[in-house]
């Protein structure tokens, strides 16, 4: 078993998933790769099952019987993850947006002390690559947005491409977890944040999906918007 595990989410990547688990297993590092798939239609966890024949002992699958959300796939993994013990766990998409390679540079950092490696778009400037114009101004703003509600000096507090210690999420309360785009993400690190621990942004360059459709849609933005709020006031009154 690796040290270290990423959890992919899926819902129709039968375009992505051959290409980024083996992009993964192609790294210098070792790390073993658990799917998350949502009962997806297009025949992504068919896909997987077939490569886990290649790839015994380090690809994993989970399958869910509905679409459920980002964020309940994510907890799903990470508690999936947390039981058998891996020390650090990464959450990247599927779609090629977040270079596998760059898995390497977020568990260095993390090897060297931080609790959370996030792989940033914004940390040096707008790395954003095949992007609308305004996708990437929703983008930039609400971590400016996210910083004067919460305090957090962070330059892409949506970013989900992240390297977790295993202690950080051990000290999570993942069932408290219930937002599930956008705001999940934020949601994480804020109560990262909270604990004290150490955050690090590694500069990424991010690159649209060329394959399959964006799950983006305007009840994620809704949910974002508001539930920074909920988690500033959850954290006011102590209940957080």
């Amino acid at each position: 078993m690796s040290l270290g595990i990423v959890v992919i989410p899926t819902y129709n990547e039968i375009e992505n998933i051959e290409g980024i688990i083996k992009a993964v297993f192609e790294l210098d590092v070792s790390f073993d790769v658990l799917i998350v798939d949502d009962n997806s239609p297009d025949g992504t966890a068919t896909k997987v099952k077939e490569l886990q024949e290649l790839f015994p002992n380090r690809l994993f699958l989970e399958n869910r019987l509905k679409k459920s959300g980002l964020g309940t796939a994510y907890v799903h993994g990470f508690k999936w993850a947390l039981a058998r013990n891996y020390e650090y766990i990464f959450e990247m998409d599927a779609d090629f947006s977040h270079n596998p390679k760059d898995l390497e540079r977020l568990y260095k950092a993390c090897v060297d002390g931080a609790g959370m490696a996030i792989g940033s778009r914004y940390v040096t400037g707008v790395n954003v690559v095949n992007w609308p114009l305004n996708r990437v101004l929703l983008s930039y703003f609400a971590s400016v947005y996210v910083d004067l509600i919460t305090g957090m000096k962070i330059h892409d507090a949506t970013a989900g491409f992240i390297c977790y210690r295993r202690e950080v999420l051990e000290e999570i309360n993942l069932d408290k977890i219930k937002f599930v785009g956008y705001a999940f993400q934020i949601e994480m690190k804020y109560r990262t944040f909270v604990k004290k621990k150490k955050i690090v942004e590694v500069p990424i360059i991010f690159t649209d999906r060329t394959k399959g459709e964006s799950k983006m849609s305007n009840a994620i933005i809704k949910e974002a918007i508001f539930g920074v709020i909920t988690l500033r006031f959850k954290k006011m009154i102590n209940r957080l």
